[in-house]
């Protein structure tokens, strides 16, 4: 075989083969990949080899090794973190981008689709006015807005941030205690430090209260800080919760500071005709995050920055021109080929440079589902929330610690005497290593809970309902052990 052998023509048997293995994976009728180690790990482990074992090798290690012992995150029961197995056509969708269109630059159908389903997210999602950039997470998305806040700040100060640094002058971010922990990393890595930002305290709903951010404000501007940006939660990752945003954001227009709204998780609730007035104020921001591979199931991979001066973020993030670049490309006015022009500098707009075509990911979700398909499958996980929620006031050994603002439940088992919280830990353990099902877990006003969210588009109410039921099971299990009492069989899957 010479080294570099064209493979023409493989696609169709080797994604074929991918495939079809993928299908049976979906079945998830396979163990824990952990609990298997023993047979994948020995034959995967090992040197680098000096002479290759060829393609159909690789693909047949792809396939049975590599595939029946992956993640359980796309499992119908995992609703874990906030992250979810993508769906098939944003699946197709990424891998035509990896071969026909490896980077999102130059003039062609990728390159345009990019624009276009950012343009369509801000339709679907009441951006109006807005422009935006792909980028890999919710992390780099709250850098990317938090940066152009940042601009926007020192500029009013009479200072260019970006090109001449931060001269000394102290700054602030202002959030909730149930903000992401990405605005701290964030102002760290802009320079404003993890220190100045200002955690304000939540009600009992886990919302920002609005008054104390005001004081909290007045306060620094009295001891001379820049007050840079004020982030709101349309959506927390720990409950759901939905801050003020009206309120929020008024205050932050009142001292002159920029309004930024993490909406990674939960902006698509505002689709949801029931809920959307929980939005009411995110016209007032000058930012908002949402991330596709969450709520939208795209592959992982794919988050998207709002803003409204899209220049601000030029100015924050640009390279500077390099020969390499500039020299070759023209004038948009002469373009006649494909690569005649870069097409929209998104590497000056955010921190990648190389980057793949997210945007074909998204248009593919937005052509297959429709806003009204979207909105259907956000509707039904907010129900299932509730579902959870509802079961949990009306059963007599379980308690809801939240009423769901979307699609986050919090539940608990009470063991009526005892410590709760160290019994819903070895629950939770339980959960994960005895039976299908695989939330995670949150506090909520120093109460431990059960905490599954509802993004996957595989779960099924019944599925749900078994949860809860095994919750109650290993619950009882586990109390009746402590008592002396014989353990019951277990429920572990749905009916």
């Amino acid at each position: 075989m010479q080294p570099h052998a064209p493979e023409t023509g493989s696609f169709r048997l080797y994604l074929g083969l991918i495939g079809e293995q993928l299908d049976r994976f979906l079945t998830f009728d396979h163990p824990d990949a952990y609990t298997e180690a023993s047979v994948w790990r020995p034959q995967l482990d090992g040197s680098v080899p000096a002479v290759g074992v060829g393609a159909d090798q690789t693909i047949s290690e792809l396939r049975e090794l590599l595939i029946p012992y992956g993640s359980r995150i796309s499992d119908p029961h995992f609703w874990g973190f906030i992250t979810t197995g993508p769906t098939t056509v944003p699946v197709a969708a990424q891998t035509a981008a990896a071969i026909a269109s490896p980077q999102r630059y130059t003039m062609n159908a990728f390159n345009f689709v990019e624009e276009l389903s950012l343009d369509w997210l801000a339709q679907m999602f009441r951006l109006e006015g807005m422009k935006g950039v792909y980028v890999s997470g919710g992390s780099v998305a709250n850098l990317i807005a938090l940066g152009a806040a940042r601009q926007h700040a020192f500029e009013a100060a009479g200072l260019d941030p970006a090109a001449a640094g931060l001269n000394g002058r102290p700054a602030t971010i202002y959030t909730s205690t149930e903000a992401h922990h990405t605005i701290q990393r964030a102002a760290g890595v802009l320079g404003l430090g993890r220190a100045h930002v200002r955690l304000i305290p939540v009600d009992e709903h886990q919302r920002m209260i609005p008054e104390l951010l005001d004081e909290a404000i007045e306060q620094d501007r009295a001891d001379g800080a820049l007050a840079v940006a004020v982030v709101a939660a349309a959506g927390t990752t720990n409950t759901g919760a939905i801050d003020p945003l009206r309120a929020v954001g008024e205050i932050a227009g009142t001292h002159g500071a920029w309004l930024h709204v993490d909406g990674a998780y939960g902006l698509p609730g505002i689709l949801d005709e029931r809920i959307s007035d929980r939005f009411d104020g995110l016209e007032l921001a000058d930012s908002v995050i949402v991330d596709p591979h969450k709520w939208l199931s795209a592959p992982v991979g794919v988050a998207s920055v709002f803003v409204r001066d899209r220049s601000l973020l030029y100015r924050a993030f640009t390279q500077e021109p390099s020969d390499y670049l500039e020299g070759s490309f023209v004038k948009d006015e002469e373009v006649v080929n494909s690569f005649d022009s870069m097409g929209i500098p998104y590497g000056d707009l955010a921190v990648e440079l190389s980057a793949p075509a997210r945007g074909v990911q998204v248009w593919s979700i937005i052509r297959e589902l429709g806003v009204e398909g979207i909105a259907a499958r956000v509707r039904a996980d907010n129900d299932l929330a509730t579902q959870v929620a509802e079961t949990a006031e009306l059963h007599p050994r379980l308690e809801s610690l939240t009423k769901p603002q979307l699609s986050v439940a919090c539940i608990r088992y009470q063991p009526g005497e005892g410590d709760p919280n160290r019994l819903n830990e070895v629950l939770l353990r339980r959960l994960i290593r005895e039976t299908p099902f695989a939330p995670s877990a949150t506090t909520v006003d120093g109460r431990f809970a059960i905490r599954p969210c509802f993004i996957n588009a595989r779960t099924t109410p019944a599925q749900v309902e078994a949860f809860v039921n095994a919750v109650v099971a290993l619950g009882d299990d586990e109390t009746g052990r402590r008592l002396g009492k014989p353990a019951e069989a277990l429920p572990t899957s749905e009916p």
